[in-house]
C-alpha cells in the first residue's frame, strides 16, 4: 500500500501567538519568506502525496487563498516583468483536485481533527503533518517515513529524544529499538508527568496511520486536556497491529513556541544567500554586545 493522502489539521486558533494570529492563521506565519503551511505541503508532495486534505475552521480563508491563483497579483507581476516571482506564485497552486477542505466545527483535539477527514481519506493508509513542527533535513521527514512504511506496512510516528523534564508537553512512547531507526512501540501515553513517563522518546508532528484508527476515534473518548487524543487511539490500536516509532534525521523546530519559531527563522535565514551575510554580521555584533 502506498501513502497517497495527507491530512493537515489546521483548525487551531494559535492563541500562543496572539495578537499576531487574531486575523492571520498561525499556519501562515512566515519562516523567512514562506509560511509554515507551505513548508509542510512541500514536504508532503516531495514524499509522493497526491492529495492534500486540510481540516480547517473559521478564519482560515488566508490559508485557502494562499494555495489558489491571485489573478490580479499575477497580472501585475507579469506586467512588471517579474518572471521569476511569477513562477514562484504559480508554483504554489497544485493541480485542481489536489487540495480538499473539510471542517472541524468544534475544537475537540488532534484526534477529532483527524477523524473529521475520515470520509476523504477512505479505506487506505494516510499521513498526518502538523505544520507547527518544522524539520530541517536533507531528506524530508515524511519521505524518510514513507520509505520505512514500504517495509513495515504499519502505523508509524516520528519520534525524538527530549529532556526528561519536558515529557508533559508531548505524546511519549515506550518500546524497544529495532534496527538503527525504528522503535517497536509497546505503549503510548499523552503528556505524562516526568516521574511517570515510560521514556523520553517524544512524538512530533508526523504520522502514518492505517484507516483502522478511524473506528477508534469514532468513539470520541476524551483524554488529556479534555480533548480527543490521537495518542490514546493509537494505544488501543496496538491491540490489533504493530506501531513503530521512527527516529528521523533532521533538526526539528517547534514553531508553535515563540522561541522555537525565532530559532527556525534564524536557521533558515542563514541558509538564504540573499540575507545570510547581513544577518550573520548582525548576530556577531549582537553577541559581542552581550559579552561586554
Amino acid at each position: 500500500m502506498k501513502i497517497k493522502k495527507a491530512v493537515f489539521p489546521v483548525a487551531g486558533l494559535g492563541t500562543r501567538f496572539l495578537p499576531a494570529t487574531k486575523a492571520l492563521p498561525k499556519e501562515m506565519l512566515p519562516v523567512v519568506d514562506k509560511p509554515l503551511i507551505q513548508y509542510a505541503v512541500e514536504e508532503a508532495l516531495a514524499a509522493g502525496i497526491e492529495q492534500i486534505i486540510f481540516v480547517t475552521g473559521r478564519g482560515k480563508e488566508a490559508l485557502e487563498d494562499h494555495f489558489d491563483h491571485s489573478h490580479e497579483l499575477e497580472s501585475i507581476l507579469e506586467g512588471r516583468g517579474k518572471e521569476e516571482t511569477l513562477k514562484i506564485m504559480e508554483a504554489l497552486v497544485p493541480e485542481t483536485g489536489t487540495i480538499v477542505y473539510t471542517r472541524q466545527n468544534k475544537p475537540l483535539g488532534l484526534g477529532h481533527a483527524i477523524w473529521c477527514a475520515r470520509d476523504v481519506v477512505g479505506n487506505e493508509p494516510f499521513a498526518v503533518l502538523l505544520a507547527d513542527d518544522l524539520v530541517k533535513a536533507d531528506t524530508p521527514v515524511l519521505s524518510q517515513m514513507v520509505n520505512a512504511f514500504e517495509a513495515t506496512q504499519s502505523s508509524m510516528v516520528a519520534v525524538m529524544e527530549v529532556e526528561p523534564s519536558q515529557t508533559d508537553k508531548y505524546g511519549i512512547v515506550d518500546g524497544e529499538r529495532e534496527g538503527e531507526k525504528m522503535i517497536r512501540i509497546r505503549g503510548l501515553v499523552e503528556k505524562p508527568e516526568p516521574s511517570a513517563a515510560p521514556s523520553n522518546q517524544a512524538i512530533i508532528g508526523r504520522y502514518i496511520l492505517t484507516p483502522e484508527i478511524f473506528e477508534l476515534l469514532e468513539k470520541k473518548e476524551f483524554g488529556a486536556g479534555g480533548e480527543i487524543q490521537i495518542t490514546d487511539a493509537m494505544e488501543k490500536l496496538l491491540a490489533t497491529q504493530e506501531i513503530y516509532g521512527y527516529l528521523f534525521e533532521g533538526t526539528r523546530f517547534d514553531c508553535g513556541d515563540k522561541a522555537g519559531f525565532q530559532m527556525a527563522n534564524i536557521a533558515y535565514a542563514l541558509e538564504n544567500p540573499d540575507i545570510n551575510g547581513r544577518l550573520m554580521a548582525y548576530l556577531k555584533d549582537l553577541l559581542k554586545d552581550e559579552e561586554r
